[in-house]
């Protein structure tokens, strides 16, 4: 022949021409493995979806039973069309409960089980596709349901509806549900269920579908997990203690029960765990329980389950969400406050701007999760923070750690006043020890210490004295680590667990502490270093309950001129200190001041400050007992009725001033002579104090007495000066 070559061919077609006889064999081969990195290939259907393709099998699902109950109710009253979607955060045993339900569904209840992966489009078509073989479809429909030439989710459907068996459909791993919304892989059948499990909660996903959280395990049944895989490793306590540790998820606690039951040369008890998991060997000794032998799945390991979803969110671009999940890491494990994330202080992070979707990722990945316990919050596992802890770069680390204290710093009030009981502050502690246990270097815990002090001031102001005890006693010994215990912070929150000692009634143990951090101020800053000076204040109002009425006087009168030079007589420290010696002197001395200036202390506090400030009310509330011990009680009265409506107002009528300035009113009723009233005062204020402070409580003992004396007729005012 002498025509040309003339065929032509385009992407992987072929055209054969010759020119004298030839014989062309062709293998065609379909839905084999390309060569590696071959992103052409088609990939080959699952060995079974007869059974369900699971790392670990539970041993015994612990818990679970409300659940399992509403899915089994569905196979024994051989009901279909419905769809159950179990939700929750990586780790907590979504599998396992879908695995456990299988396993009930084709053994007692004779259902065909069909489990597929659906954790991305390659599986989830070839799982569907072999439940359509499973279902009968022949081998020219799947052909053509490979190739494109029919409807690939239509086959699969119209299979399943045709079932002469009923059956039950897992969806194992749906964690991006927009490729089930492609071609419509998720539907209802009357022949059977389907349950599918994710990450994902947002209800437009699933809609239709009832919802089910999985969370942490109740802490009796975490510890149960843990001795059903290791059960002669410790005892049921031993076993709680580790659950708490790993926040009880389920992961993790079959991770360390696997660990605890597969060591042979060196057995570890429950209790060497423990102590290696506060010694900070954290994620990495929780992985180490991961099978050896075994290929790796990043599912399985509670180091890297969720970096799925943050590889994810990179190739999405959300970077911000992963930038925000890292911030969270440097907090606690507890509920956060939004308004705390809703600052500007957020831009060392992230852009401020971002923060809003940010967190709407997080949580429709249940990578945080949003709580209302009187505040809205956010709150993030233990694990799977301490997890991103390990796996953030150290070059990120001190801007991360900066941002999170300042975010804090800026959450706790610049000046602390007395104010009532705010239950925000108390969400904040677990959050600033957080900071000051991750910081990385002096500097970061020297920040992190001062906001933390302040915070236990606030608390201490609020009333709140055990909060402020336990959290500034938690700080200064963190702070001590890092910093040294002569650290002027370190110090400073010393005295601070001495003040609210005193408060607590502690009054033998409040004087110790600060006595030796008033000498240890004293010696490295000087005695008029206003850190001395406030820890001074204190001291005299522990020794002036003591009965150590004379040093509780040189001490004062050395605070207030320490403060006039260093502060000046304006400060509302400077005035405060001075308001202080209206209740700590005698009649006769305040009988010498009448024509001096301390007598007319609230005036000038009002000038200075203003009428409402905290200090010029605690002027007029001390005002007001001195005019009482001079016997001047119907001046007295009428000073003390004011200051007490005002607090009454402003912090509520359980607040400590509150109480303080009703039992100063209770004198001035009955030195009026109107007993019954005083009588009447003094029963709240006993009733009140006996359950806020205790009935053995300095204060409540001291009201008691009072009240005492008044019923009895024993009580006597004041003679004067």
């Amino acid at each position: 022949m002498t025509a040309g070559m003339d065929g032509h061919a385009e992407d992987r077609g072929r055209v054969y021409q010759t020119s004298g006889d030839q014989h062309i064999s062709e293998h065609h081969h379909y839905g084999g493995h390309g060569g590696p990195g071959d992103g052409t290939a088609a990939p080959q259907g699952p060995d079974s979806v007869r059974r369900p393709a699971v790392g670990r099998p539970p041993v015994v699902l612990r818990d679970r039973t409300e659940v399992l109950d509403r899915l089994r109710a569905s196979v024994r009253e051989e009901r279909g069309g419905e769809v159950y979607v179990l939700y929750g955060m990586g780790g907590c045993g979504k599998t396992a409960v879908a695995y456990t339900f299988f396993q009930l569904a084709t053994g007692e209840h004779g259902r065909v089980g069909l489990w597929v992966s659906a954790f991305d489009r390659a599986s989830l078509r070839a799982g569907m596709l072999a439940v359509a073989a499973d279902r009968g479809a022949g081998d020219a429909e799947l052909l053509a349901a490979r190739n494109g030439l029919r409807p690939a989710a239509d086959l699969v459907w119209q299979r399943l509806d045709r079932s002469a068996e009923p059956w039950l459909l897992v969806l194992d791993n749906a964690d991006h549900p927009e490729i089930l919304r492609d071609g419509s892989w998720l539907r209802t059948s009357p022949r059977g269920t389907v349950v599918v499990t994710t990450r994902r909660p947002a209800a437009r996903w699933w809609p239709g579908a009832e919802l089910q959280h999985i969370g942490v395990l109740p802490r009796e049944d975490a510890a149960r997990v843990l001795r059903d895989l290791a059960p002669h490793s410790g005892t049921q306590q031993e076993a709680a203690r580790i659950a708490d540790r790993l926040g009880r998820l389920p992961l993790a606690l079959t991770l360390a029960g696997g660990f605890l039951s597969r060591q042979v040369l060196d057995p570890w008890t429950m209790e060497t765990y423990g102590r290696r998991l506060e010694e900070g060997e954290g994620v990495e000794l929780i992985d180490r329980g991961a099978d050896a032998l075994s290929e790796e799945d990043p599912r399985h390991l509670v180091g890297l389950t969720w970096q799925l979803t943050l590889d994810a969110f990179e190739a999405r671009g959300l970077s911000e969400a992963t930038a925000l999940l890292r911030l969270l890491s440097r907090f606690a494990p507890e509920p956060l406050p939004l308004s705390l994330l809703n600052r500007a202080e957020i831009g060392g992070a992230l852009p401020p701007a971002r923060c809003e979707t940010a967190l709407r990722a997080l949580l429709d990945q249940s990578l945080t999760e949003l709580v209302d316990v009187g505040e809205r919050c956010v709150q993030s596992h233990a694990v799977l923070l301490d997890s991103v802890v390990a796996a953030t770069p150290a070059d990120m680390v001190p801007a991360l750690h900066a941002t999170a204290v300042r975010l804090l710093d800026a959450a706790v009030p610049g000046v602390p006043d007395a104010g009532p009981y705010d239950p925000r502050l108390r969400l904040l502690v677990p959050h600033g020890l957080a900071l000051l246990r991750r910081a990385g270097d002096p500097s970061a815990s020297a920040d992190a210490l001062a906001a933390v002090i302040r915070l236990s001031t606030a608390l201490h102001r609020t009333g709140d004295y055990l909060s402020a005890r336990e959290t500034a006693r938690a700080a200064a010994d963190l702070g001590e680590r890092r910093l040294g215990e002569e650290h002027r912070l370190v110090l400073a929150a010393r005295s601070r667990v001495g003040r609210a000692l005193f408060r607590l009634g502690g009054y033998a143990e409040a004087e110790r502490l600060l006595r030796r951090v008033h000498t240890a101020q004293e010696r490295l800053f000087g005695s008029d270093d206003p850190d001395t000076l406030d820890t001074r204040h204190g001291l005299q109002l522990v020794l002036g309950n003591l009965g150590h009425r004379d040093e509780a006087v040189s001490l004062l009168r050395s605070t207030v001129a320490g403060r006039r030079r260093t502060l000046g007589p304006a400060h509302p420290l400077t005035l405060r200190s001075r308001s202080s010696l209206l209740v700590l002197l005698s009649a006769p001395e305040l009988a010498a001041e009448e024509d001096g200036e301390l007598l007319s202390l609230p005036a000038e506090c009002v000038r200075r400050l203003g009428p409402d400030h905290t200090v010029t009310l605690g002027a007029h509330h001390n005002h007001a007992w001195a005019l009482y011990l001079l016997g001047r009680f119907d001046e007295a009265d009428q000073e003390v009725r004011l200051v007490t409506e005002a607090y009454r107002r402003r912090f509520g009528p359980d607040h400590p001033l509150v109480l303080s300035a009703r039992q100063l009113l209770s004198r001035t009723r009955a030195a009026q002579g109107d007993v019954e009233t005083a009588a009447g005062v003094m029963t709240d204020v006993v009733a009140r104090r006996e359950r806020g402070l205790g009935a053995d409580h300095p204060f409540t003992v001291a009201g008691r007495r009072l009240l005492d004396d008044l019923t009895s007729g024993r009580w006597r005012p004041p003679e004067g000066a």
